[in-house]
Parts: structure tokens; sequence; C-alpha cells
């Protein structure tokens, strides 16, 4: 129970600080869209879209590979096997961070010219290709803290490198004002450099500190270089080619969307609302069950290391359950205040249009990042990179054909199929090696039907008293109040039991 607490306790932690950086991004995203409007945002994530594929291959699967090993060797109560684990991955990291960066760099010119066929971006391009050896050691120093359960540290890390993020850009729009939509994404990327170097200073700091209250015990388990390439290889392979098919598949879009016979700024300011405006926005909620996704990781493979298939399987039921439930209510409260979300945060009539279509797909969204965390957990490293696989070519293709056609509704059939495909391949494997048994009555049908209830009640409530959800705060209680209607009926239908109650108040007293 003292182990389930620190499980729930390190994922409150990791919740409280991914929702205070996610209010604060979206915040600092109306302050930006405000500046640079949805063309410059359009821009931006074109940028950001090649810089993503940079990550990948700086990152090459060593978050996981550290929080693995670390996880694995003190499973066996060697400290010492941990520390040698994390050399190996930290000059893993170094390495690929090191030739992304310089692949990114010089190829610079090529991929503003010719690829993206936009030379505004080539600035932003070399400055964000700098700070790759800085984002990749950073994912090997938090898949360390995470595998040790000191999740506190690389959260105050995400904290500090956020408020350098917005105090140097804010700081360059106030002082400098940049002149045109290049100067507006070099004072972005600027920002983001220098938060990510100096949020890996102050994770090295915290890590050399952290190892130096530890004893060097235990019996090492041996072979770690071939173990961290044999668990981060095939993740690199996987997000190598997923990363580069989803660059190509952003790339496209633009010109897609001006093939259906939309300008190109105006196809550039589509694709900034979707991207820049409606996902994290979609995404927001997700911070609470994300945080407890990433310390599967870890669970899921010290549960693997000493045989407990009992324990994976329970583990694995329990957050498939617990994961739709949210998810499923987050997908209704969503869809009934799409609109007042797009005005009040945005103002943008557009966007709440957009967070309307998009919020079913929340379902899909959530339940695929927890089951993705507990594939990879239990070694499944394999399986997740063939669908991945499978999953980038079908969008590339998709985006090809259908977006002439259909314009920006082919861009969210697009998002739909390549979701649920997803999702439906590494829920199937998770089933097959796991053992869980869907009870689909009372982990979708019976919440589907809550949170319907709870939504049209608290519409009706709103129509008698006359209210409307136009501003920030009437639209928090509102959604509080959809919240806690939906709750109450899951407690009404036995989705939630009393039993549950007493095993959370267990888990938080340790009684």
């Amino acid at each position: 129970m003292k182990r389930m607490k620190l499980f729930l306790l390190n994922g409150l932690l990791l919740a409280g600080t991914s929702i205070l950086l996610q209010t604060v991004g979206i915040s600092f995203n109306v302050y930006i869209s405000g500046k640079i409007g949805a063309e410059g945002l359009g821009l931006y994530q074109l940028v950001n879209s090649v810089y993503r594929f940079g990550v990948t291959l700086a990152l090459s699967g060593v978050s996981f590979a550290s929080t693995r090993m670390v996880a694995e060797e003190l499973a066996h109560n060697s400290m010492w096997g941990a520390r040698r684990a994390m050399f190996r991955c930290l000059l893993y990291s170094l390495f690929f961070g090191t030739f992304a960066a310089c692949a990114l760099y010089f190829g610079a010119p090529v991929i503003s010219l010719r690829w993206l066929q936009d030379e505004r971006t080539l600035s932003a391009l070399r400055i964000l290709a700098v700070c790759l050896p800085f984002v990749a050691m950073s994912s090997a120093l938090g898949g360390y803290f995470t595998a040790v359960r000191r999740v506190a540290k690389s959260a105050s890390a995400q904290i500090l490198e956020q408020f350098i993020r917005m105090s140097i850009t804010v700081a360059i729009f106030q002082f400098f004002a940049p002149d045109g939509l290049e100067a507006a994404c070099v004072a972005l990327v600027v920002g983001g450099s220098v938060s990510e170097a100096g949020s890996c200073l102050y994770l090295f700091v915290l890590y050399l500190h952290d190892r130096a209250k530890h004893d060097c015990a235990g019996q090492a388990g041996g072979h770690f270089t071939r173990r961290m390439l044999s668990i981060s290889l095939p993740i690199a392979l996987s997000t190598y080619l997923r990363s580069g098919l989803s660059t190509l598949q952003q790339l496209l879009i633009p010109a897609g969307l001006k093939k259906s016979g939309s300008s190109y700024d105006v196809a550039l300011a589509s694709y900034g609302v979707i991207q820049g405006m409606v996902m994290p926005v979609i995404l927001f909620p997700s911070a609470f069950l994300g945080a407890f996704a990433g310390l599967l990781v870890p669970e899921m493979a010290e549960c693997r290391a000493m045989g407990k298939t009992q324990s994976i399987e329970i583990i694995a039921s329990r957050v498939i359950r617990m994961t739709l439930l949210f998810a499923i209510g987050t997908a209704g409260v969503l869809m009934t205040f799409s609109g007042s979300l797009g005005d009040v945060i945005y103002q943008n009539e557009e966007a709440g249009r957009y967070i309307s279509i998009l919020a079913p797909l929340v379902v899909v969204m959530y339940l695929d990042s927890a089951v993705d965390n507990m594939l990879k957990g239990l070694g499944e490293q394999m399986s997740n990179m063939r669908y991945n696989i499978i999953d980038s070519a079908m969008c590339v293709v998709l985006v090809y054909t259908l977006l002439p056609l259909l314009g920006i509704h082919g861009y969210l059939i697009v998002i739909f199929m390549s979701e649920i495909v997803n999702t439906s391949l590494s829920v199937h494997r998770l089933l097959k090696v796991a053992g869980v048994r869907v009870n689909l009555t009372e982990w979708v049908l019976k919440p589907a039907l809550c949170i319907a209830t709870a939504s049209t009640l608290t519409q009706l409530m709103l129509h008698l008293l006359g209210l409307a959800p136009d501003g920030a705060l009437p639209l928090a209680l509102c959604i509080a109040v959809c919240a806690v209607l939906y709750l109450f009926a899951l407690r009404a239908v036995h989705c939630v039991t009393h039993r549950d109650f007493l095993r959370a108040r267990a888990v938080l007293t340790g009684k």
C-alpha cells in the first residue's frame, strides 16, 4: 500500500504540474495568437513540425531506456547498476542530440526553401537546432527521476523551463517588437531554445545531487549497452519513421488545402487554428491522465522483471477502466461547451466549431496514451513500432488524396482515422499480452449515458436560470457543475463503487 500511495502522490504531483503548465501554455498561446494571428501560428506550427522530427532524432528512445533500465536495476536493489545505466544513457543522448543538431542546422536551407517553401523559416530552424543536445539529455534525466519515483524534481524543471520560455518571449515582443512573421517566429524559438538549455542544466545538477545521497550498493545486472540499445533502438526506429511520416504529413497539409481552392495564407490560417488553438484545448484535460500514464512504465517494467503476471492484469484493467471513465466525461464536457470555449479562450468562433467536431476523439486519444505507456513498460516496443508505421503511412496517403478534394474537412477525417486505427491496434495487443477482459457496458456504455445526462441537466439548469457561460468564471462553474453531476451519475449506476472510494482512502492514508 505504501508503494501505491507513492505512485498516487507522484501522479498527483505530475498532474498538478502538467495542469499548471498547460493552463499557462494556453494563456501564452492566446497572447501569441494576438501578436501574430492565425497565419503566424500556422507558420510557427510548420517550423515546429520539422523541429519535432529533430527532437525525435535527438531523443532516439532514450527516455524509456533510462526509465526501464533504472527501474529494473532498482527492482534488484542495485543503485550501482542504476548509475551505470544512466551513464550509458547520457552518453547515448549526447551523441544523438549532437548529431540531430548538426543535421538540422546544416540542412535548414534545403528544408526551408524546398520542403517548407517559405524562406521565413530558415533562421528559426537554425536557432532550434542548437538546443537539441539539451533536449536529449533532459529526456534521459527525466527518465531517471521517473524510475526512482522522485518526479518532483523533473516537475520543477518543467516549471522552470516554461517560466524561462515565456519570460524571454514576452520580453522580446515587449521591448523589441518584432516586425513581420519571420521575426515573430525567431522570437518564439529563441525563448524556447534558452529554456531547454536552462532546464537541462538544472536537471543535471539535481541528478548529481540525488546520486550523491545514495550508496553504490547491489550487484549490477550487466550488458548495459546491449540492454539500452534493445530498448531504445526499436522505439527510435518507430519514432523516426512515424515522426518522419508525420512531418511529411504536416508539410503536405497547407499544399493540400491550397489545392482544394484556398489561398496559401488562408490554408496556413486554418491549419494554425486547428493545431495552435484547438488541439491544446482538446489535450488540456489529458494532463491529469498523462502524468499517471508516464509512471506506468517503471511499474510495468518492474512487474514484468519479477514475473508478476497477475499484477500486470490488475493494473492494466484498472488503468483502462479509469481512463475511459475520465475520457468519456471529458469528451462530453468539451462537446457541451465547445462554443463557449472558443469564444472565451480565443474569441474565435471557428475554434469552437472545431473543438465540437474533435471532442469525441478525446476518448480514443487519451486511451491510446495510457495503452502505449503500458506496452512500453511490458517490452512491446516492436509492436508499437509496427502500429506507428502503419498509422503514419496511412495518414500521408490520406492527406495527399483527401485534402485536395475535401479541404479542411479532409484533414479532420485524417485525424479521426489515424487515432482510431492506432488505438485499436495498441489496445488489441495490450489485451492479448496482459490478459485483460473488457466490460463494454460498465466501461463505455454507462459512462456515455451518464455524461449525456449530466450535460443535458446542466444545459437545462442554465436555460431555466437564464444564464450563459459567456466568461471565464461562469464557464468554469458550469463545467464544474457538469463534472459533479457526472460523478453522481457514475455512482448511481455503480460505475464508481463504494469499494473504489475505500481503496482511494486507503491509498491516501496508507492504511
